[in-house]
């Protein structure tokens, strides 16, 4: 996975979210600002920041649009995410608290850690 900083990972993962998740399907910065309670000027500027860097692209209403590269990094966000947190759950932790520790480890995990924890949590729940 290339190396992306936390927040970008999370502005990635949140547009994706929000696309397929929330039915949106033109994303805006003020969607982002509002499901995370940040200022649309914040948003905008981090925005800005991954279209320079090819993550995401602009369309002509201001909608933004995750680029193959920013999917990429989205989608193994959100999957670590969602493994992270049904795991904790499947040990008793409450889905807030779960979902709130998954969220702070998702982005720290080596490669090889995260591999053996999806293997044992697939096998967990097959």
């Amino acid at each position: 996975m290339p190396d992306t900083r936390e927040s970008a990972e999370d502005y990635l993962e949140r547009i994706l979210i929000l696309q397929e998740e929330k039915g949106i399907k033109e994303v805006h910065a003020v969607d982002i600002a509002n499901s995370f309670g940040y200022s649309k000027p914040s948003v905008s500027v981090a925005m800005k920041k991954l279209e320079d860097q090819g993550y995401v692209a602009t369309g002509p209403k201001s909608q933004l649009y995750l680029t193959p590269a920013g999917e990429e990094i989205a989608r193994a966000m959100y999957e670590r995410h969602q493994v992270l947190s049904g795991l904790f759950m499947s040990l008793g932790v409450s889905e807030e608290i779960a979902c709130k520790d998954a969220c702070k480890i998702e982005h720290d995990l080596s490669d090889e850690t995260w591999l053996a924890v999806k293997k044992a949590y697939e096998t967990k729940i097959k």
